[in-house]
């Protein structure tokens, strides 16, 4: 029996296509409209997301993407090309596609040059180390939307999560020692993950409990002790409770517990984006330094480096 020929297609969220409101704006309602995302009923947050929330949000959030965006383009987007081609190039009989959950590229084109290239079994690496229902269960949506017109289809496996994966965490464990090493060891680590209305994990999503893995897989192998690092939720919208303790809020408070010299690293994120360059190096430091910090180090994500690549690789090749 021949062997069936392999495509691998990563996804990671999406960005907009430029750092302007109206690019902006598309993005926003492509993803706002997911009810992975916002599940209110359509009849109360339609109008509420177009008539109030995307005019207001839209131009503060270009700015925000203004301040970030490189001569190569949206940092999400680079770094991740970037991780499709070396994985590529890892993988020279394999192609290799990307794709965004949310804007371009799609999960529709990139799977459509895959099967353009005869693949008959597809591996599908959701860029999420942490499963979520509003980020990984995104990704078999759109899967299964782009399958849905199709005659032919592929043999699927579909890649939950790697929360735990012993590369996966020697590669986090590697980055926080490096940073230590180049800035002393500091008075608190702190674990920030991009949160979710905590109602969700109520109704049976699992991702607290994968970032308390990740957490603590890592804090095991660096020797910390439990008052020497912290767990946080970031990003979040609206007026739903989420996850908690919050990320600002905690950084807020934690000088005048004394604790003036924080590093932060961000494990739920594959590649460096808005949320961990603007809202973690940025909103965030200056947060904790207003209140009496002394000193705020942002410990960069994985993006393209080679024990990224390497897990990346393990992950889709099963070794």
């Amino acid at each position: 029996m021949s062997q069936l020929k392999t495509g691998i297609l990563l996804v990671n969220l999406g960005t907009p296509d430029a750092p302007t409101i109206g690019a902006v704006k598309r993005y926003l309602a492509e993803f706002l409209q997911d009810r992975r995302v916002v599940d209110t009923r359509r009849l109360i947050w339609y109008p509420l997301l177009h008539g109030i929330i995307l005019p207001r949000r839209s131009p503060r959030v270009a700015g925000l993407y203004q301040s970030v965006w490189t001569q190569e383009g949206s940092p999400l987007l680079v770094y991740s090309r970037k991780q499709q081609l070396a994985l590529a190039q890892r993988l020279t009989d394999t192609p290799v596609e990307l794709a965004m959950t949310y804007g371009s590229p799609s999960v529709n084109e990139a799977l459509t040059r895959l099967l353009d290239h005869g693949v008959q079994r597809l591996v599908v690496l959701p860029m999420y180390p942490q499963y979520s229902c509003s980020t990984t269960a995104a990704v078999w949506d759109a899967l299964s939307a782009a399958f849905a017109k199709r005659r032919n289809l592929p043999e699927v496996v579909f890649i939950r999560d790697y929360a735990e994966h012993a590369l996966y965490i020697a590669a986090l464990v590697a980055s926080i020692k490096v940073s230590f090493e180049q800035h002393g060891q500091p008075d608190l680590l702190l674990f920030s993950y991009h949160g979710i209305p905590q109602r969700y994990a109520d109704e049976g999503d699992d991702y607290p409990q994968r970032c308390e893995a990740t957490t603590k897989a890592v804090a095991a192998a660096l020797g910390l002790m439990q008052s020497q690092y912290k767990m946080t939720y970031q990003s979040r919208f609206g007026r739903e409770v989420w996850l908690q303790p919050y990320t600002d809020e905690t950084l807020k408070a934690l000088p005048a517990q004394g604790i003036k010299k924080v590093q932060v690293i961000c494990p739920g994120f594959s590649a460096d984006c808005l949320e961990t360059i603007e809202e973690i190096d940025k909103q965030n430091r200056a947060f904790f330094m207003a209140q009496g910090g002394e000193f705020y180090h942002y410990i960069p994500a994985l993006n393209d480096s080679p024990a990224h690549i390497d897990l990346l690789q393990a992950l889709v090749t099963k070794k």
